[in-house]
């Protein structure tokens, strides 16, 4: 047993006596202690099911209808876009935003508070509403309100004296009995003739644009005053990211690749050729993925512009070969294939911190390099879609319109 003056001789002892500075190497840092508090304090949202469900399943159903009608689209992230009643679709799940509460504005000056926000699939949560609008940044969609809009308002052109009658746009579904033809959901050819349609496919089964095989009429409207290219040429690029690639053989044996065959929902099919007649294509992209229309912000409505103003935008930079380089730019090269390495993941991906769960990023565009010397040439190419193939580890960029084009003299 230690009596007193033993223990004071201890404590006593020179090996005791510790500086101001050495102190602090036994202390937690101010920076460190907010951290751990924080860590303690800061609620997580976390997911639950929705006991009152039943109120809101009507109404995903609705606007899941309305969207692949065309009365509603997708837009691009906007914080005014925020707000109560609002639908949104949060990496690839539509939610609904039934309310607000403890609204309050940050330090940042962003206005932010808790939620309460419905999933489609049966679950809410109420995450923070900052923390909403991030996730729908980077890995969601807007859905706009609906919008009264008639797919079959086509039939009743109002015709004058002074219109001509210069052809058909039809609709094609294919009667083939081919397991890789026949089992592909919402496949359809979409072209124009000049003659009527059934005289025009009355031979299908001979014809390589048919597939090789019998063909049904789905759609038919009669055209006035149309530019039959132009016409072709739009909805062509527009859907250029869902063309169903197939190799079909004619009667003598030699290959061929039909180009007018698309894998798209038959309403949206016929509200896109509706926006092809009144103008209003211009402001619409196809989103293949979620098989919805995508409404293009202000900023990418000066795609048509000879100088883009890219402020804001979120804009891929990589390195291709000429090659491929001379590709993108003919047309040839549609879709930009990258593999998911571990040391490009912060690239191409980002996590949410309250569930952990890592997605890809969304970008506006592509900046292309060709090869790493001074004069390089480089394109800025529109990404209409962002996919990935699990099967292979790919990332898939398909590619939209070529925005612009530096080519160096050599």
């Amino acid at each position: 047993m230690i009596n007193k003056d033993e223990l004071d001789d201890i404590l006593n002892d020179p090996l005791f006596n510790i500086t101001d500075t050495e102190k602090k190497l036994f202390s937690l840092s101010e920076i460190l202690i907010l951290k751990a508090n924080k860590q303690k304090t800061d609620y997580v949202a976390q997911k639950k099911e929705c006991q009152d469900f039943y109120l809101y399943a009507p109404l995903f159903k609705q606007v899941h209808q309305e969207l692949s009608r065309g009365k509603r689209s997708l837009v691009r992230y906007s914080e005014k876009n925020l707000k109560e009643g609002g639908f949104y679709i949060v990496s690839g799940v539509l939610a609904f935003l039934e309310k607000i509460i403890n609204v309050h504005v940050d330090k940042s000056g962003h206005t932010d508070g808790r939620t309460r926000i419905v999933y489609e699939n049966g679950t809410e949560s109420d995450i923070k509403l900052r923390t909403l609008g991030k996730n729908i940044q980077h890995d969601g969609f807007v859905v706009t309100e609906s919008k009264e809009y008639d797919n079959w308002s086509l039939d009743s052109f109002k015709v004058g004296d002074e219109d001509i009658h210069d052809g058909w746009i039809y609709i094609l579904r294919s009667l083939s009995e081919e397991p890789e033809i026949a089992n592909q959901k919402d496949l359809y050819k979409i072209g124009f003739s000049t003659t009527s349609v059934k005289e025009r496919t009355k031979n299908s089964e001979y014809e390589p644009t048919y597939l090789m095989d019998k063909v049904e009429i789905v759609r038919e409207w009669k055209t006035y005053n149309l530019k039959t290219q132009a016409f072709e040429s739009i909805i062509h690029q527009f859907f250029a990211a869902a063309r169903f690639n197939v190799k079909v053989y004619d009667l003598a044996g030699n290959e061929h690749k039909p180009k007018e065959w698309f894998v798209v929902p038959l309403p949206i099919i016929q509200t896109v050729i509706q926006r092809i007649i009144d103008g209003s294509i211009i402001k619409y992209h196809y989103n293949t993925q979620l098989q919805m229309l995508e409404e293009v912000d202000e900023q990418s409505e000066q795609l048509q512009s000879d100088k883009i103003d890219t402020a804001g935008w979120h804009i891929l930079s990589l390195i291709i070969k000429e090659k491929y380089f001379k590709e993108i730019l003919s047309g040839e090269k549609t879709i930009e294939y990258r593999e998911l390495k571990q040391n490009k993941l912060s690239s191409y991906t980002w996590v949410e911190q309250e569930s952990g769960i890592r997605y890809l990023k969304k970008y506006d565009a592509i900046r292309f390099y060709v090869g790493y010397h001074k004069d390089r040439d480089l394109a800025l190419v529109e990404i209409t879609d962002t996919t990935y193939d699990e099967d292979n580890q790919m990332i898939k960029y398909h590619l939209g319109k070529v925005l612009e084009v530096s080519i160096k003299e050599r």
